[in-house]
């Protein structure tokens, strides 16, 4: 079956900016706010999450690679702090197969074996990056976020989503529940399951998955790997320590089945109401 491929857009097309209160969410469409989207990762990546920058990223102080040119940015934007770069609070980056095609790569192939995802016969999109300013770490603001995920998917016909979601800190130890609970209960299909690459290869399932107290292991979970629990997602067979990240990644995969259903029952009741 032939591979479908996604029509590129202008950078910051795709939906309108959704509202919560002072809160919104929309694609970012200047270089100005690419600028404060890398700049919000590097104070939290780096200066909280304890990253370590090379030199480039020392004297920028900002997060920057080679994807930011070509993929769409979610941005949460804080309209009580003005209307600029200054009002983005929180991000999450989007890349669909046109924009993956122009490095001729995708970010995860640096970790994990993504073949089969890849291969997948319609739309998909990698998520990642994603941070979140300190002072907005709420319900209200995740939510946000997956809100205009959904409205992203909806958009652009997206039939399945993944990337690579971390768990704070590298000692395998202090993770040993975290790991086991998600390979014994939400380990992908063989057909959709990224592997880890050999050389980077974690064994996921450090314990007996009998001896975890699954609802205090789920509750533990970083809130957005839960959030892809709760849309069905799956994870893929092996983590990757990240160290100069200071985090350990494993890969996730959804399909955007209930992402569209919900954001359709959305589209459908504010198109009503006008």
């Amino acid at each position: 079956m032939p591979v479908i491929q996604d029509k590129a857009t202008p950078p910051g097309a795709g939906f309108e900016e959704l509202r919560a209160g002072n809160l919104g969410v929309r694609l970012a469409s200047s270089a100005d706010e690419l600028d404060a989207v890398q700049a919000l990762r590097y104070r939290v990546f780096y200066q909280e999450m304890g990253a370590r920058p090379d030199a480039a990223t020392a004297t920028s102080y900002r997060d920057r690679d080679d994807f930011d040119a070509v993929a769409d940015h979610l941005l949460v934007v804080d309209h009580d702090r003005g209307k600029g770069p200054e009002s983005v609070v929180g991000t999450y980056r989007l890349i669909r197969r046109h924009a993956a095609e122009k490095l001729g790569r995708w970010y995860s192939e640096s970790e994990y074996d993504i073949s089969r995802l890849v291969a997948y016969p319609a739309p998909v999109l990698e998520l990642g990056r994603s941070c979140v300013d300190a002072a907005y770490r709420s319900r209200g603001t995740l939510q946000l976020l997956w809100d205009g995920i959904a409205a992203y998917v909806f958009r652009h016909d997206i039939a399945l989503m993944f990337g690579c979601a971390s768990l704070p800190g590298t000692d395998l130890d202090a993770l040993a529940d975290q790991l086991t609970y998600l390979h014994a209960f939400h380990l992908a299909p063989p057909e959709l399951r990224p592997c880890a690459l050999p050389e980077l290869y974690v064994e996921m399932r450090r314990k007996d998955p009998a001896s975890i107290d699954r609802r205090a292991t789920l509750a533990a979970l970083p809130p957005l790997v839960k959030g892809y629990l709760r849309l069905g997602g799956f994870v893929g067979d092996g983590a990757v320590l990240d160290r100069p990240f200071n985090t350990t990644d494993v890969s996730v995969v959804v399909k955007t089945d209930l992402v569209t259903q919900k954001y359709r029952k959305h589209y459908e009741r504010k198109h009503a109401e006008r």
